[in-house]
């Protein structure tokens, strides 16, 4: 009978034996389908190039008042288009937007002014939570860490990975908004398909290498708002459309020969 030893075994515990390196998952020709998505959006001209968080704070105001400003562009986006949260902010910073002016806004004008943002409703009410919460608790500031921005009322994990990395200069995690979870699904970037943003997020955590972490969500959220649309993916000015599982299903149907 073969017996296979391996480093680190019973059979030898020596000083220093490594233990094997699990080769890790990775989907086939994920380097070369980010070159190719990389180059399909070098322009930077879609709505998130020019109208996400990272452009809709007043880089003019103290620290503190940019870091609040990042955290309520990310309340406002979702459900809601870059444009109209833009909108939003915009409407709102005209007013001078920090954590005591909003406080002093009665709802119904805060209403009017985030208006048409997705669930405004429920919007007002957390922005008014949240910000009584950075008033008391964080001297007006948002804090440092996913796990305490999280316990914000409406704020998810995506909108607490994106002001890490706009806030505070820190990447802790992958963003992943609806855009990325369809994205890396259909190019199959995950082992078995997911079925939430959160098990995506740690799925492509476990093999994208970490210093590529930081520019996934604007490259695949500017690339699902311009080709690879949620309804009619425009596989056919796709560079990856060789390379993708999902082209290879739905050519058929769009072209009728």
């Amino acid at each position: 009978m073969l017996r296979v030893a391996y480093e680190g075994s019973d059979s030898e515990k020596g000083e220093g034996a490594e233990p094997l390196k699990v080769p890790v998952w990775e989907p086939q020709d994920w380097q070369q389908q980010l070159v190719n998505i990389r180059a399909m959006r070098n322009k930077k001209d879609a709505p998130v190039d020019h109208l996400g968080t990272e452009h809709c704070y007043d880089s003019s105001a103290p620290p503190k008042v940019r870091r609040y400003q990042v955290l309520l562009s990310l309340m406002l986006s979702s459900q809601t288009k870059d444009q109209v949260t833009a909108g939003a902010m915009q409407r709102l910073r005209a007013r001078g937007l920090t954590v005591d002016s909003i406080l002093q806004t009665d709802d119904a004008t805060l209403g009017k002014l985030i208006y048409p943002v997705g669930f405004w409703r429920s919007k007002v009410k957390y922005i008014k939570q949240t910000s009584a919460i950075l008033q008391q608790h964080y001297g007006g500031d948002i804090p440092a860490s996913v796990a305490e921005l999280v316990a914000l009322p409406g704020v998810g994990p995506k909108m607490a990975h994106l002001a890490m990395a706009v806030a505070w200069g820190t990447v802790s995690g992958i963003a992943v908004d609806t855009h990325v979870h369809r994205i890396a699904n259909r190019l199959r970037w995950t082992k078995k398909a997911t079925k939430s943003p959160e098990e995506t997020r740690a799925a492509l955590e476990e093999w994208l290498p970490r210093e590529l972490w930081h520019e996934i969500n604007g490259l695949l959220v500017g690339f699902g708002q311009q080709t690879c649309l949620p309804v009619h993916p425009r596989c056919h000015a796709c560079l990856n459309q060789a390379l993708c599982p999902a082209a290879q299903g739905l050519e058929h149907h769009h072209h009728h020969h």
